[in-house]
């Protein structure tokens, strides 16, 4: 009978979630929400209140990071001290190179909610990278990244990206995107904001908003 209330537990722990010592893959860790996901990439919006922690979960892909708040987080990994605080700001980015699962919790050390986005990289590519659009701020055998910082009225050089990409808003402002032949597009976007693009696209970025504004580009190699 002790076995058989024993395995009703496991059923029990199975249905309502897995256990907080028991580290699962990111994309199932309940802060990490994913709001795209294809054959390239997981993108996953991270949402953490102040003094709160995330599971243990793991990693297994090239990934990269862009804050869209004001953050203030730790680290741990499974039997180890957590580590000390580390502050970012808005538009900030980081790249990961994985050669192996990476396990870890994150603390939200700050006074407000952790906000950022996470990009996961499925497929590292086999074939030589693609032409660097602009000036790089971070990599990875997976990606380029690249920033955009906008002061308003500002246009970025018009550049060409050749292999699929996603561009993320990393604070608000009103957005207009120009082609070559003076096409043109101009949307109010907010921090969080994106957009995956699978084709071969030459464009400029302005902003005409009023305030200093923020886009990363997320290209594969």
């Amino acid at each position: 009978m002790k076995y058989f209330f024993s395995f009703l537990s496991l059923l029990a722990l199975a249905a309502n979630g897995r256990s907080q010592d028991v580290p699962g893959p990111v994309d199932q860790e309940p802060h990490h929400h994913v709001v795209l996901k294809n054959d390239s990439v997981i993108v996953l919006h991270v949402n953490l209140p102040a003094g709160e922690s995330t599971l243990y979960h793991t990693h297994f892909h090239d990934r990269a990071a862009v804050d869209l708040a004001h953050n203030t987080i730790s680290q741990q990994k499974p039997g180890k001290a957590e580590g000390p605080p580390a502050s970012s700001k808005p538009g900030d980015v980081l790249a990961f190179t994985l050669d192996g699962p990476y396990t870890h919790r994150v603390k939200n050390a700050g006074k407000g909610v952790m906000d950022l986005i996470d990009v996961e990289f499925l497929v590292r590519p086999k074939q030589p990278a693609g032409p660097v659009a602009a000036t790089v701020v971070a990599e990875n055998p997976s990606a380029r990244i690249y920033r955009w910082v906008l002061a308003p009225g500002a246009v970025s050089a018009m550049h060409s990206h050749e292999r699929p990409y996603l561009i993320v808003a990393a604070t608000p402002m009103k957005l207009r995107m120009t082609a070559p032949d003076g096409r043109s597009l101009s949307e109010e976007v907010k921090p969080g904001d994106f957009h995956w693009i699978d084709a071969k696209v030459t464009h400029s970025l302005a902003n005409e908003g009023h305030e200093e504004g923020v886009i990363v580009e997320f290209e594969l190699k």
